[in-house]
């Protein structure tokens, strides 16, 4: 008799929704464990709150459908809202695994701008696992629809199903309360996405997150002119003028700024069985010519590249959650580096990046940034098998960029976009190098990372040798750095004992250290080149640039870095997530490490403490300067003296080639372009590459779609150049 009650009772409406949140349940736990290892380092509490935070929510949510009194709407309901819930579990885990970190409302909502290339990164992210989210449902789908199942269950009262979600809503108090008191404003200040999960659970994050991001909207509507003092104070007080020993080395050159794709530090200088992984960046790296930086770090958060970008372009960090370019950057207020040279020194400029122009929203936030060019991969022949997921491969983008890079008129500042080193680093096996042998380190990631490494340095060693041909080399700057980590928490294990470290040894404060990426500077001729030790990250780069480029009165811009080759400066490095690093000492997840041992430390003295308490202030002040100009976007109330606006009317991304040749034509003898300066003659003859895919003809197939926001579907445009 009992069986048969349990039985009835599991047939009820509430015995159905109770079995949906024990799956929920059930899935949730699998992927705290095996993906986001939320249990491991865990408090008592933390343990508890990570067991239990899944069920009220989900009674939560599921109770809403037992106010529905026909079976035609409870059923498909109460599945709806639970197939949602397992779609933001396995996007989550599948965003963890690349970025171990948590989806923000607004990586959901910017989906559409960083979607192209996610397809073959997100196969290569899955795993076995995977199949136990959705098995059930597939289950449940077949008995459905072969009646062995029958949904037909009695209603509930309607006091029934509001004490169903009165117990949720008390047991989602109960959650937050003792979360509270385990961490106090744990809600109400900047959170860390994991430890909010770790006590609220996903969905409550995700809710939360969403609140977050409605709050940055009305924080922009609620600005106020006055808003833009304060910064204007920091930045007169943390201020760094230029080195006098280096101001305006550079003035007058035109400047190749080199985005290396997902490069780490730790890949220059490494060998595998005695062969060099970058052999050519390690000559740029030693180079008498070139100032380096080898405690470098990457600042960048959930906007990865788009954050790289924004900090090299603007000195300001990207968002706390979610991506500056995505998000805000259609109608976002910039002072960056095209339109500063462009006002005070006649740069012209241009972006070549061989993926859509609307990845990351770049169409739009390149004209808000002032860029005057942007040859995306419309302009590009990416069919057949001469792009990957994520855009043409990087010899081929070197070498097609040739017929546009000869026109721009001089001095110019030019950006390339390398992807090829990208997540999941699979490279076509004719583009591998056969005398170049990868490790075998247990993680398909790590072994793929070295060698798209190396193909990645290839590519840029040609490119260099045209540089050198065409004369542009002599009359240049060519500014090479790595826009964030390649390597991947999850697969640093595989990577501690190729770094000379023991995985189970692997701690915080490793991750953080592998944060440096390279950061070199070369200057032809300048044969003064040195590698430079002191700390500093991506928010530095611009105020350095434009003191080497020797434009004056740098403090007049909203630029919130500092100059790193002047002594004075500050070397504390902040990070998005809030960890600090300076010279001697770490702060890692609430941790202070010592940077020589890697060990934390146990009981740090009083003067330690205090030291890195200023350091930390010193972080978080930054960050929070930073997040009040981007969130507010307080650059609209501000402009410098002699600094136009930029108006994102005036560009336009369509038609590149032609719109330089009628410049050339309407400048005659006085256009600087290479291609005028050459007598008239193109230099693509003295690019050479092995790439095996330059010579293939034009196909109808194509890894990325090739559409141009400017002038639509660009595939068989008539400004690309002849092939």
């Amino acid at each position: 008799m009992k069986q048969r009650h349990i039985s009835d009772w599991l047939k009820s409406r509430i015995g159905f929704i109770t079995i949906l949140v024990a799956l929920l349940w059930a899935k949730t736990q699998m992927a705290n464990i095996m993906d986001f290892r939320l249990y491991e380092g865990a408090s008592i509490v933390q343990w508890l709150t990570l067991l239990i935070n899944p069920i009220p929510i989900a009674f939560l949510l599921l109770s809403i459908a037992l106010y529905f009194k026909s079976s035609k709407l409870f059923y498909p309901i109460s599945l709806l809202i639970y197939i949602v819930n397992v779609v933001l579990i396995q996007l989550n885990v599948i965003y963890y695994r690349e970025f171990t970190d948590f989806m923000s409302v607004s990586v959901m909502l910017g989906y559409d701008k960083v979607n192209q290339g996610l397809g073959a990164s997100g196969l290569a992210l899955s795993s076995f696992h995977d199949i136990f989210f959705w098995l059930d449902i597939v289950v449940l789908l077949i008995l459905v629809i072969f009646k062995k199942v029958r949904l037909n269950a009695q209603t509930v009262a309607t006091f029934k199903a509001f004490s169903v979600t009165s117990f949720a809503m008390l047991a989602s108090m109960l959650v937050l309360m003792v979360s509270e008191m385990e961490r106090p404003q744990l809600i109400t200040r900047q959170f860390d996405s994991k430890m909010l999960v770790k006590y609220l659970g996903l969905d409550t994050y995700t809710v939360f997150d969403a609140i977050r991001a409605r709050n940055v909207s009305e924080l922009k509507s609620s600005a106020k002119t006055s808003d833009i003092d304060k910064v204007r104070q920091y930045i007169k007080k943390h201020n760094v003028p230029a080195n006098a020993k280096y101001a305006g080395i550079a003035k007058g050159r035109n400047v190749f700024v080199i985005h290396l794709e997902s490069t780490q530090q730790f890949s220059i200088d490494h060998k595998i069985d005695g062969q060099a992984v970058t052999p050519f960046l390690n000559s740029i790296y030693h180079s008498k010519d070139t100032i380096a930086f080898d405690n470098f770090f990457n600042q960048v958060g959930q906007g990865k590249t788009s954050d790289a970008e924004n900090l090299l372009e603007t000195s300001t960090f990207g968002l706390p959650q979610g991506s500056l370019f995505a998000t805000q950057g259609s109608d976002h207020t910039f002072q960056a580096m095209p339109s500063i040279l462009k006002q005070t020194l006649g740069y012209s400029s241009a972006v070549f990046h061989g993926n859509n122009a609307s990845f990351w929203n770049r169409n739009n936030v390149y004209k808000n940034m002032g860029y005057q060019y942007f040859f995306d991969a419309s302009y590009f022949d990416t069919s057949g098998d001469k792009a990957t997921g994520y855009g043409l491969k990087d010899k081929l983008l070197f070498k097609d960029s040739i017929p546009y890079l000869e026109r721009l008129q001089q001095p110019f500042y030019a950006k390339y976009i390398t992807v090829t080193n990208h997540f999941p680093y699979s490279l076509d096996q004719e583009d591998k190098d056969p005398n170049f042998h990868t490790t075998n380190s247990g993680s398909s990631v790590v072994d793929g990372y070295f060698e798209t490494n190396h193909y990645m340095d290839q590519s840029v060693e040609e490119f260099f040798r045209y540089l050198k041909k065409s004369g542009l080399y002599d009359n240049s700057i060519i500014v090479l750095y790595g826009d964030h980590y390649g390597i991947s928490n999850s697969e640093n294990k595989y990577l501690a004992p190729l770094l000379g470290k023991n995985a189970d040894d692997w701690n915080a404060n490793d991750n953080a250290q592998l944060q440096r990426v390279p950061f070199m500077i070369n200057i032809p001729g300048y044969n003064k080149g040195f590698i430079d030790h002191t700390y500093g990250g991506e928010i530095d780069v611009m105020p350095t640039l434009l003191h080497l480029l020797g434009v004056e009165n740098t403090e007049k811009y909203v630029q919130l870095g500092q100059d790193l080759l002047n002594p004075k400066r500050s070397q504390v490095v902040a990070t998005r997530d809030g960890d600090v690093i300076t010279p001697k000492y770490s702060y890692v997840n609430s941790v202070i490490y010592d940077n020589k041992t890697d060990k934390p430390v146990e009981s740090p003295s009083q003067s330690l403490q205090d030291y890195m308490d200023k350091a930390r202030d010193k972080a978080k002040e930054q960050l929070s300067i930073s997040d009040s100009v981007t969130q507010k976007d307080l650059l609209r109330f501000y402009t410098p003296k002699g600094f136009k606006p930029v108006d994102a009317k005036d560009y336009n991304y369509s038609n590149g080639l032609n719109k330089l040749k009628k410049l050339e034509k309407d400048r005659g003898k006085n256009s600087r372009d290479l291609y005028t300066i050459n007598g008239d003659k193109s230099t693509q003859s003295l690019y050479k590459t092995d790439a095996p895919e330059q010579n293939k003809p034009r196909s109808n197939t194509s890894r990325i779609q090739q559409v141009n926001p400017d002038q639509g579907d660009t595939s068989e445009s008539d400004d690309k150049p002849n092939p």
